[in-house]
């Protein structure tokens, strides 16, 4: 195997799994073996739960500057090991090497920008009313967090958390997703390889009931965080909170609307809806579900997205540069199969792609469907996978109602010439984000979700808002 055998990181020792256990991780490309992890059971997480503890007792209490010191010695670790942390999302992944840039970048952005934002919170004094007090509100950091990733970006997932986590002066424990485990498990081994002080940074992968659910059933944690399904944080908080009050940070499933009207500049549209379709294979929360492609140049949008499908280059692996890679599991491949079989059913024409690829590896066609009915069951589904759905509108009051008939609101989209129908989708969608004209990500722009796409906020300054205690201090004027 490529990757070998990878340990568990706990109390800042690398170690098998309590029990011995291993746990092969496959790529999906070709369905091979690429390595094994030490596989976690209750043990190991009772194990990481008193070692955070531990390491919040100490890495609390430690000054900013000394945890900006170690904050950026781990930075510039991953930055020596570049190479071998693509490759390693590259093959756990299938993910086009090009878009491997984007996960590692987004680790090593986080470790610096939340170190700087975290510098900038000053005690903030409250006026007296009566003059007879002075208050102020101080903050600290809260505890040891439990972070549950999702497999579709190992790394920039496992950054969006870690940054603000240990810039804040928490422990964490990371639990990846048992399909993209091996880069985090690497980032484990470097942070063995610096000595990072212990029990602040644990990552161990494992069952759900022996794992998953001892983390979050525990009364340690004080911040259970998740980027995953709408289902699993429900079952998140289920479990979480029956033993302690815990806070919640949640950015779960989309259910993305992408609007074009007929005075919108076509070919940007285009692009941009092509690239957020095949870029991560549709394995995007963000990316658009149900295109609303107005009356008057459906055609012209069809014909141009079909194009630009038709040229997409689908394989895997550093040289061959393609712009597409697999679905990460061969449960994506049936979810998106029923997809593409559900919406015919429903009254879709299906117009392009629509199959998986033969062979080994887990490869599905950019599709594209067309959806008369506005109304369709279908469009309720998030579809994570290279899907596109097309939908012919009318009007901005049509459309921005069935935009909103969703119980999803993370990310949604708007293309038009006309500011005044801009600034109308901008006030009246009931998403998180609001994208016009373009779209834009980054480690200093808040990411998050509203309705059922989740709680709390990843990203900008607004994340250290669930890693930190505000307290008021309240001194009376003698």
């Amino acid at each position: 195997m490529k990757f070998g055998y990878r340990k568990l990181y706990i109390d800042g020792q690398l170690s098998d799994a309590s029990h011995g256990a291993s746990f092969e991780v496959i790529c999906p490309a070709d369905e091979q073996p690429i390595a094994s992890i030490a596989w976690a059971d209750r043990a190991d997480a009772e194990r990481a739960l008193a070692s955070a503890q531990r390491g919040f007792e100490s890495w609390s209490r430690l000054p900013l500057t000394e945890r900006a010191e170690w904050i950026g010695k781990l930075r510039n670790e991953l930055i020596k090991n570049r190479d071998l942390l693509r490759e390693s999302i590259m093959y756990e992944m299938g993910k086009a090497w090009e878009g491997t840039d984007e996960d590692l970048t987004s680790i090593i952005d986080s470790l610096q920008y939340y170190v700087e934002e975290v510098q900038q919170i000053a005690n903030v004094a409250i006026p007296d009313r009566e003059g007879s007090h002075r208050h102020w509100i101080v903050s600290q950091p809260l505890g040891v967090v439990v972070a549950f990733l999702a497999y579709n970006f190992p790394l920039l997932n496992l950054g969006f958390k870690l940054g603000p986590a240990l810039a804040a002066g928490c422990s964490i424990i990371i639990k990846p997703s048992e399909f993209s485990p091996l880069s985090a498990y690497l980032i484990g081994e470097i942070c063995a390889d610096i000595d990072f002080p212990r029990g602040v940074i644990n990552i161990l992968c494992g069952e759900v009931k022996e794992v998953g659910v001892p983390l979050c059933e525990s009364t340690i944690p004080r911040l259970i965080t998740m980027i995953g399904s709408t289902v699993t944080a429900q079952k998140l908080i289920a479990q979480s909170s029956k033993t302690s009050i815990k806070r919640y940070s949640m950015e779960c499933g989309g259910n993305a609307p992408f609007i074009v009207f007929d005075d919108a500049h076509l070919p940007t549209a285009l692009d941009h809806g092509t690239a957020l379709k095949i870029g991560n294979s549709g394995q995007i929360c963000v990316a658009p579900n149900r295109f609303y492609i107005h009356k008057n140049i459906i055609d012209h949008f069809l014909e141009g997205m079909i194009e630009r499908f038709k040229k997409v280059k689908i394989g895997f692996g550093r040289e061959n540069a393609p712009d597409m890679g697999p679905l990460t599991n061969r449960r994506s491949i049936v979810k998106v199969t029923q997809i593409v079989e559900e919406a015919q059913k429903q009254g879709g024409v299906l117009l392009h792609g629509g199959r998986a690829l033969d062979g080994p590896g887990f490869y599905f066609q950019p599709t594209v469907i067309v959806m008369n009915d506005p109304h369709a069951a279908i469009l309720q589904e998030e579809i994570f996978g290279p899907i596109a759905i097309i939908v012919p509108f009318s009007s901005k009051h049509e459309v921005l109602e069935l935009a909103n008939n969703t119980e999803a609101g993370l990310a949604s989209y708007v293309y038009s010439d006309d500011d005044e129908k801009l600034e109308y989708f901008a006030k009246n969608l009931q998403f998180g984000e609001v994208h016009l004209n373009g779209l834009k990500f980054d480690i200093y722009l808040p990411h998050g979700g509203i309705k059922n796409s989740g709680i709390g906020v990843d990203c900008s300054p607004a994340a250290l808002n669930d890693y930190l205690i505000r307290k008021r201090v309240t001194q009376a004027i003698l």
